[in-house]
């Protein structure tokens, strides 16, 4: 499953780079939780738990079967 969420990641990646931020995969757990570091602008974004929730969790609970929600690490 880490794998297909890299995937997945690596298609936002272009967008995230575009307005001078950045996403980490830190790991995925057994319950299917995905656990993330938002770098760069997006790390400090006013907007980043917008594009965590709205973005980048919609895209992952779609197209990776077995993922539950994501989790923010600071």
């Amino acid at each position: 499953m880490k794998e297909q969420v890299q995937e997945v990641l690596n298609k936002l990646r272009p967008f995230l780079l575009r307005d001078g931020g950045d996403v980490e995969l830190i790991d995925v757990d057994e319950n299917g939780v995905v656990l993330l570091r938002l770098m760069g602008a997006c790390g400090n974004c006013p907007s980043s738990a917008i594009t965590l929730k709205a973005g980048i969790e919609r895209a992952l609970t779609s197209e990776v079967p077995g993922v539950t929600e994501i989790e923010q690490v600071f």
